[in-house]
């Protein structure tokens, strides 16, 4: 497999990803009396997903694979600024995701569907999935291994 071809499908899956949080909340502001700031707020959405997903990596590495793995503060707070800047870069700085909104606009009405769910599914998943380690890691003597 190409990788250019490669990178070209995960920046439109990204992209894709921030378009349907777009959407949805787009709609929903207009539902509640109108939109504003909603690449801001979807642009958020996106940070904090990310963050998450980073968050529940590193607990489950610190539960089943190393347990006196201990992230520092400093690590934490710079994998955090590099995805304000990706998302910066992407979303920001630059008007392309609009391009991308437009073409994906055009999809058919029964693609835009299944990738509704599709987000929706992973969304849920990190939600849960990061509920679930720290249920997790609450379980476990941490003065063991400390």
């Amino acid at each position: 497999m190409n990788p250019n071809n490669m990178i070209n499908k995960i920046k439109r899956a990204y992209y894709y990803y921030f378009y349907k949080i777009y959407k949805s909340i787009e709609y929903t502001s207009e539902q509640f009396g109108g939109s504003f700031w909603t690449d801001f707020k979807a642009g958020v959405v996106m940070i904090a997903l990310e963050i998450w997903t980073i968050l529940l990596l590193i607990n489950y590495y610190n539960i089943f694979l190393n347990r006196y793995f201990h992230l520092e503060k400093r690590t934490f707070f710079f994998l955090g600024f590099i995805i304000i800047v990706v998302n910066y870069l992407a979303f920001v700085h630059t008007d392309i995701w609009k391009e991308y909104n437009k073409n994906f606009d055009k999809l058919p009405k029964e693609v835009n569907k299944k990738g509704s769910w599709i987000v929706f599914g992973i969304t849920i998943f990190i939600i849960v999935n990061l509920i679930f380690s720290f249920y997790l890691m609450n379980q476990i003597d941490w003065s063991r291994y400390r």
